[in-house]
């Protein structure tokens, strides 16, 4: 049975009544986090997004803006960049911030003994550090309000090694485990936390690099309503029943190795992002 129009205001004024009034999506310019802003200022939430690229940046803010009637930010700035992120927390400050979703990342395709070092970094940068002092920097907030929540964006691609994106699916192994520790630690504070552990989303980004769909492909609309309506009912959510099969039989049927070579055949396809058709 489907939902009703007074059911969905409903629920979306206990959603925002958690979680509000306002919301910090970091990597929101397109694809998926875009899809985060969204979804949140459906739900009533006014929206903080953050992402590097100024202009792309605004534009999907002042669409946000106008499609929902909420209030938006856009805070262009690097992620990789230590001052920049740790100065998120005070831009936000006077806000009521009840929401992070991390949705930023970076993936580079190729071997990693020829890759650029400085790519590798902002890995480490972005996908680690990024996440980790964000979060140090906002929870004391919510915990002291006794209310909040936290959505980290994981990968399958993190669920074991995975041959060419190896830095990426090592990090996103990191924000797995960094997520269901967190998770533990928040439960006593009213903060929920949620990893969302995707498969591939049709993104700007994942049509550059595989050119076509992989099993299971979800639009990111799909994935960021999955990963909102799951929290408090983490640790971690896998959007789309075909990934959620997948997941069951690469981590606890096969052997690990198995596993591996499997990957490596998906990921051997995937085309670098400066060689990839209309890459910028």
């Amino acid at each position: 049975m489907t939902k009703g129009r007074h059911d969905m205001d409903t629920s979306n004024e206990a959603f925002a009544g958690r979680y509000g009034p306002w919301a910090l999506v970091a990597g929101a310019s397109e694809g998926l986090g875009a899809a985060f802003a969204r979804a949140l200022a459906a739900r009533g939430l006014n929206v903080v997004m953050v992402a590097r690229r100024a202009g792309l940046l605004d534009a999907v803010a002042q669409r946000v803006r106008e499609e929902y009637g909420v209030e938006v930010r856009s805070l262009a700035g690097d992620l990789a960049d230590r001052e920049f992120v740790e100065r998120l927390p005070a831009e936000c400050a006077t806000l009521s911030l009840g929401l992070v979703v991390y949705n930023a990342c970076e993936a580079p395709v190729g071997d990693l003994a020829a890759a650029d070092t400085g790519e590798l970094m902002r890995v480490v940068d972005v996908n680690v550090r990024a996440p980790v002092l964000l979060l140090r920097g906002l929870l004391p907030a919510m915990i002291e309000r006794g209310r909040g929540g936290v959505v980290l964006m994981t990968s399958m691609a993190g669920n074991q090694g995975s041959p060419r994106l190896a830095a990426y699916s090592a990090s996103k192994a990191f924000t797995r485990e960094l997520a269901e520790g967190l998770w533990c630690e928040l439960k006593p504070t009213g903060v929920d936390l949620v990893a969302c552990c995707a498969g591939a989303i049709r993104t700007p980004g994942f049509a550059a690099a595989a050119g076509k769909d992989a099993p299971g492909t979800l639009d990111p609309e799909q994935v960021a309503q999955q990963a909102l309506d799951a929290l408090g009912r983490g640790p971690v959510v896998i959007p789309g029943a075909f990934n959620r099969m997948a997941a069951i039989l690469m981590t606890r049927l096969l052997p690990r190795r198995k596993a591996i070579t499997i990957i490596a055949g998906s990921t051997s396809s995937l085309v670098p992002a400066n060689k990839s058709k209309g890459a910028t």
